[in-house]
This record gives structure tokens, sequence and C-alpha cells, in this order.
């Protein structure tokens, strides 16, 4: 493994108009503004324009697909680095069709890889840490960087595959990749059929929140800022081989968090409705970053999950127009449905 401390000056971000990676761009340009960013985004259901509209005039915007192989490959030849998003993400949607996750999660980044095979670009990984699988609620442990992998369904296994495959490519063909598995996001642009999102919309609009089950499962909760900077710190310092755990000690049962949210509206905790859980829901995940700490200097600035939840409610509060036409969209398909999904 070799250490790269180098700034890129060209940089393509897949999946740039979606949640993640739309926050990415918007972090690169405010303050890398000597570095010129290339967003390719297919505009699923989960990539919106208008996450992209302050910074507009300040990037390359290219509507298409990450399969697309002549279209992969003009672009990666004109950059130095690819920061690799685009993703099919959300756990139902993948357990009514896995056939999207499959094209993109597996194909897709198979089709990069080749791109940045071909002509010796940076490449940088984003992955979850659902590759894992999950872990007992009352064990001490955390995911690590050599934890087995173990994923539970066809969201978690697509991107366990994408893993792989970039694992070989460095191995075998001598591909300058990194790649890190960061916990569960929250914070702006993210789509509402997402499980903070949803709630928080929800109570906008009146509507009591709704919980899987119990709501004792646990997951690892990291403001999307803090997610993007280490991303940026891992292209530039990361070395060539690694794999990074991005997390922010922020465990939380789902019980919690709704408990938060209610508070933060000013309503009884009891004011919720439970759902039928869903088939193979992971238990707990819990990441250990402290090789990313160690050994490139980042940590999280959101050290409070409450102060990060009541910016992220107020950036709901202030930019309804940005969501609720997926609002509409999502509520009528479920209804249409007959579905209670979260």
């Amino acid at each position: 493994m070799s250490t790269e401390a180098t700034t890129p000056t060209r940089v393509l971000v897949t999946g740039g108009a979606g949640f993640i990676g739309a926050n990415f761009v918007h972090h690169i340009v405010n303050r890398y503004p000597n570095v010129d960013v290339v967003v390719l985004d297919a505009l699923t259901y989960a990539g919106n324009r208008e996450s992209l509209a302050t910074v507009r005039s300040r990037i390359e915007f290219v509507v298409g697909d990450i399969g697309d192989a002549g279209l992969v490959d003009d672009l990666v030849r004109r950059v130095d680095a690819v920061v690799h998003f685009a993703a099919e993400s959300h756990n139902d949607n993948s357990l009514a069709d896995p056939r999207p996750f499959i094209d993109t999660n597996i194909v897709g980044t198979f089709t990069l890889l080749q791109a940045v095979r071909a002509h010796g670009v940076r490449y940088h990984h984003v992955s979850t840490d659902e590759v894992y699988g999950d872990l007992p609620l009352a064990d001490p442990l955390r995911f690590t960087e050599s934890t087995p992998y173990n994923p539970s369904g066809p969201y978690s296994a697509t991107k366990a595959a994408g893993d792989m495959l970039v694992r070989a490519w460095t191995r075998s063909f001598g591909v300058r990749a990194t790649i890190s598995n960061c916990s569960n996001n929250y914070g702006p642009y993210q789509h509402v059929e997402k499980f903070i999102p949803r709630q928080i919309t929800n109570l906008i609009d009146g509507i009591r929140p709704r919980l899987y089950g119990a709501g004792t499962n646990v997951r690892d909760w990291i403001h999307v800022e803090d997610h993007n900077r280490a991303v940026w710190r891992v292209l530039c310092a990361g070395s060539v081989g690694r794999t990074y755990l991005i997390g922010a000690n922020g465990e939380l049962d789902n019980r919690t968090v709704i408990a938060a949210l209610l508070e933060e509206f000013g309503r009884a905790p009891d004011e919720f409705d439970q759902v039928t859980d869903r088939p193979g829901h992971d238990v707990r995940y819990a990441v250990d970053s402290s090789a990313l700490r160690r050994e490139l200097g980042w940590t999280p600035q959101y050290l409070d999950f409450r102060d990060g939840l009541r910016s992220t409610i107020r950036w709901y509060r202030d930019n309804e127009q940005w969501w609720r036409p997926d609002k509409v969209a999502t509520e009528a398909a479920y209804r249409r449905n007959g579905e209670t999904r979260l």
C-alpha cells in the first residue's frame, strides 16, 4: 500500500445529485474553489437537480448512467480522481425489487473500475457499514476494517460485491483505490423515503411518526458533513488499497431517535405508530473509526446528535419546496401498494 498525499484538481463525482453526493459537491465547491467538479447522475427518483441549484454554475453536470461504458470512459479520462457515491441504497426497495441494485451497485462499479484502470485515475469507493451484517445489542464490539463481510439483504449484498470488485481491481490491476464504509448518515437533501427525513416531514405535516417493531434496532448516526469531510481526507491522504471506516460514535436505537424528534416538535413521547418489522432487519451497527482518526487526523464536528438533528429539522422546515414533490409521490406510492413502510 502507498500513501497518496495529493489534492485532486478535477474530480468526477458519481451520484452527485443524490443525498450524500450532493452534500459532497457542496463541500468541495465551497471549500476548495480551485478543484473542478464534474457530476454524473442518472437522476433516478433519488437524484434531484435542485440539490445542486446553488452551485450549478460552478460545476459540470452530466445526466447519464454509470453503466454506460462509453460515457464513463469519456468522463474518467478527463479527470484525475473519481469519487463513487452512486448507488441504490434503500433496503425496503431492495426487498421489493433487487434488480436495480445489481445493475447499479455491481455492474456500475465494474464499469467505473474498468475506466479508472484504463486511464490510471485515482478512485475512491463510498460504501456502507451494512456490508458487515449486524451485531448483538449487548455486544461491546464495533465493526473494524478486518470484520468479515456478512450482508443481510440485497442492498448490503450488492454493496459488498462492489467492495470486493474494488479490492480485486486494486490487487490484480494496480488500480489506485481506497474504500470507506460509513455508518448511517443524516442531514440536508436526504430523500423522504429514509427514516429521519420521513419522520421529520410527517411531523411537519402533523402525521404521527412510524417505528418498525419495538424500535430497539441500533444505528450509528453521523452527520453527512462529517462523512464528506472524511471522504475528502481519505481521497487526498489515504493509503491506496486501504479501507477506512467512518463513524461518529453515534449509536442510538430507533425508539430514541423517534423520541428526540417528537421532543423537538413539542409532541408527547408516545405519539408514534408501530408497524410490522421488515424481513432481515439488522439489529445493531457500530463503527470503529479509530484508524481514520489516528492515521488521517479526522474527527467529527457534530459531536452531539441532537445538535445535528435540530439543524436537519430546520433545513427541512426551510426547504419545503425541495422535498414536497417527492413526499407526495412517495406517500402515494406507499398507499397504492397498501404498504406502511418507513
